[in-house]
C-alpha cells in the first residue's frame, strides 16, 4: 500500500500536479496480502499513475482466489474486513463506529436442500422443470421447510400497484394463497411509451425486489417472475449463479414470515410452456399486460407444487467504516459507499468455483483505500467524510439497509452518498455517465467537476436495466439522502464510443456474476483514476461547505429529506 507523511495541498494544486509526487511505502504487508509487482500495467507518465497503481495493487488482492470470492460470513469475509481496517488505519483514517472499524449486521443464510422441484398440474397438462435450467425456485422464509401444493396459478402482468399511475394489476382479483406469475421490468419498457411510467427507464416498479414484495401484501402463496434478458438486464445464467446456493438476507425477527412461502423464477421458454398448458397464448398476453385497463388471468385449472427444505444458519457479517473527522461540524457527513462483498465458492461447479468479483466489487472496494488517502493528505475537513464498506450487497443491498436501518452518523445531517460499484477498467473515457439521471443537485456538482477535466455528462445507456435500484446507494435514497452514482461513460478516449460499448457488453455477456470476473493486470486503470477524482473534487467541495444538496422538484425521495429539515438547521 502507498503511503506518505501528511500534506497540504489544496484540490486545485492536486488536480493541477496530478497526484504525481513521490510517496513512501508502508511497513511491508505479509506476503499473501501482496500484489506481485507485475499487477499493474500502469503507465507511469500519466498523472494519475499514482491512484492507478494502488487500484491495481488492492483489486489483485481482493480478488485473488485466496479471499475465495468475498462471501459474507465466511473465511473470505474475514480476510477481506481485516484487510480493509489495516488499510484504513495505515491511512490515518479514524475507525468510524465509536472506537471499531466494524459494524455488526446479523444475517441468515439459506440453502436449499437438494434441487427444489417445480411442478405444475391440471386436468389436461403436467410438467416438472428441471432446477437451474428451466427454473429457479426458493424460499426466503427463515425455517427449515416450506411448502406450497396445489395453489392456483394467475397471471397478473407486471403484478404492480401503482396509485398515483392509475394502475393496479391486482385489481377485482383476490391471490390470497394462490400462484402469482409476473413479468420482469414494467409497461414503459415494454410499450416504449414516454408516457408511460418512465417509458425505457425503469422504474422500482420494474425491479423484482418490488414484485415480491407486492405479492407478499397480496397474500400470494407464491411468485414467480418470468425472465427475459432483454427487460431484465442480464442473462438467465445470472438469475441461476444469482439465486442458487446460499441466499444471505437480514435476520428477521418474524423470520421473514410476511414473505410469499415461495418466490422463484422461470425461463421464458419454460412460461411459454406452461401457458400453452393453461390454453393461453403467452405472446398475446404479455402485450395485453402493457396496456392500461389489463386484468389479472386466473391460469385455467393449473394448480403449482413446490416443496423446499432448508439448512438455515445465522451469523455475524460487518460493515467496515472508517472516518476523517470533520474539524468544526463533524456530526455533518458525507459518506462514500462500495459492497466488499462478492458470490463466494461454489464448491460443485465444474472448473473454476471462485467467484472472485474482481470487478464486482474488489474495484469499487479499492476505490474506497484510494479516496481515503486521497483525502488523508488534505487539511482536517470542516464536515466528517466516512467510508463505509458494506457486505451483502450481492444478496439485496442487506449492508446498506442494515446501516441505513441503524446509522452511525444521524440520516438528517447526511449531506451526500457517493456510491462506487464495478469501476472502469478500460481507460479513459469523455463522458460521464449519470444513473437514475434528474434525481439531485449532486448531479450539478458533477456537472461542474467534469467540465475541470474537459468531461460531459450522458444518461445512462440501458436506463431499462434499472441499475439505479440495483447498488447501495438506493438505501440511502430511500431514507432521503441525496445519492450520486456515476461511472465513466462509453465514450473511450481514444477508441471511441464503439468501443467502450463493446467493452461494458462484453463484461455483461462474459463474466458479470460469473467466475471469469477475475483480475486481470493489463487493465487500464486510468479512468477509474479520473473518476474518482470527480468524486474527490466534488466531496471536497462539500466537505468545507455548509450546503446541503437538494432532491430536484418531483423526485420520490424529495418529501422524505424535506420532513426532516428542521434536523439540519
Amino acid at each position: 500500500m502507498i503511503h506518505q507523511p501528511h500534506k497540504t495541498l489544496t484540490l486545485g494544486l492536486l488536480l493541477i500536479l496530478g497526484f504525481s509526487y513521490c510517496s513512501e511505502p508502508t511497513t511491508e504487508a505479509p506476503a499473501a496480502q501482496t500484489a506481485s509487482p507485475e499487477a499493474a500495467a500502469v503507465n507511469e507518465d500519466s498523472p494519475t499513475a499514482e491512484i492507478e497503481a494502488m487500484l491495481h495493487e488492492h483489486v489483485a488482492i481482493l480478488a485473488s482466489d485466496e479471499y475465495e470470492g468475498r462471501a459474507p460470513a465466511t473465511p473470505g469475509e474475514e480476510l477481506t474486513i481485516n484487510y480493509l481496517r489495516d488499510q484504513f488505519a495505515a491511512l490515518g483514517a479514524d475507525p468510524g463506529n465509536g472506537d471499531s472499524y466494524f459494524q455488526s449486521v446479523e444475517v441468515t443464510e439459506i440453502t436449499a436442500v437438494g434441487a427444489p422441484a417445480l411442478t405444475i398440474q391440471g386436468s389436461d397438462y403436467e410438467a416438472s422443470f428441471a432446477y437451474g435450467e428451466e427454473q429457479v425456485v426458493g424460499s426466503q422464509q427463515q425455517i427449515p421447510f416450506v411448502t406450497v401444493q396445489g395453489s392456483e396459478l394467475v397471471f397478473v402482468g407486471y403484478g404492480i400497484v401503482a396509485p398515483e399511475r392509475n394502475w393496479n394489476d391486482y385489481a377485482d382479483i383476490d391471490v390470497t394463497d394462490k400462484t402469482v406469475v409476473i413479468l420482469v421490468n414494467d409497461p414503459g419498457y415494454a410499450s416504449q411509451d414516454p408516457n408511460l411510467f418512465n417509458g425505457n427507464a425503469m422504474t422500482y416498479y420494474g425491479r423484482w425486489t418490488y414484485k415480491y414484495e407486492e405479492a407478499a401484501r397480496q397474500g400470494a402463496a407464491a411468485a414467480i417472475i418470468v425472465h427475459e434478458t432483454g427487460p431484465a438486464g442480464y442473462g438467465w445464467g445470472v438469475v441461476n449463479n444469482s439465486w442458487t446456493g446460499p441466499q444471505i438476507g437480514l435476520t428477521a425477527a418474524n423470520l421473514n414470515g410476511d414473505r410469499a412461502e415461495i418466490e422463484g423464477w422461470v425461463t421464458q421458454e419454460t412460461a411459454a410452456a406452461i401457458f400453452d398448458g393453461a390454453g393461453l397464448d403467452f405472446q398475446a398476453l404479455q402485450a395485453e399486460a402493457a396496456q392500461p385497463g389489463f386484468s389479472a388471468v386466473p391460469m385455467s385449472d393449473l394448480r403449482l407444487n413446490v416443496s423446499v427444505e432448508n439448512s438455515v444458519r445465522t451469523s455475524l457479517s460487518q460493515n467496515v467504516i472508517a472516518t476523517i473527522p470533520g474539524a468544526t461540524r463533524a456530526e455533518e457527513t458525507i459518506i462514500y459507499t462500495a459492497h466488499w462483498d462478492h458470490l463466494g465458492m461454489v464448491p460443485d461447479l465444474e472448473g473454476d468455483q471462485i467467484y472472485n468479483g474482481a470487478s464486482d466489487n474488489a474495484t469499487g472496494t479499492a476505490a474506497l483505500l484510494a479516496l481515503a488517502y486521497l483525502h488523508s493528505q488534505q487539511p482536517p475537513p470542516d464536515r466528517s467524510i466516512v467510508f463505509l464498506a458494506v457486505t451483502a450487497e450481492e444478496s439485496g443491498l442487506l449492508g446498506s439497509q442494515w446501516y441505513a436501518e441503524h446509522p452511525v452518523y444521524p440520516i438528517a445531517k447526511t449531506v451526500a452518498n457517493i456510491n462506487m460499484d464495478n469501476m472502469n477498467t478500460f481507460g479513459r473515457t469523455r463522458d460521464v455517465v449519470v444513473v437514475g439521471a434528474r434525481s439531485s443537485e449532486l448531479e450539478d456538482y458533477l456537472d461542474e467537476a467534469a467540465a475541470e477535466q474537459g468531461r460531459y455528462l450522458q444518461n445512462e445507456p440501458t436506463p431499462e436495466r434499472g441499475y439505479y435500484y440495483r447498488s447501495d446507494h438506493f438505501n440511502f435514497a430511500k431514507v432521503g439522502v441525496p445519492a450520486l452514482y456515476a461511472e465513466s461513460g462509453e465514450d473511450n478516449l481514444e477508441l471511441g464510443r464503439e468501443y467502450g460499448a463493446a467493452q461494458a457488453q462484453d463484461y455483461t455477456d462474459n463474466r458479470y456474476h460469473q467466475p471469469s470476473d477475475e483480475y486481470d493486470p493489463n487493465w487500464d486503470m486510468a479512468g477509474a483514476a479520473e473518476d474518482l477524482l470527480l468524486y474527490f473534487n466534488i466531496t471536497s467541495r462539500l466537505a468545507n461547505g455548509t450546503e446541503f444538496p437538494r432532491w430536484y422538484a418531483g423526485n420520490e425521495f424529495k418529501a422524505i429529506r424535506d420532513a426532516s429539515a428542521g434536523e439540519r438547521q
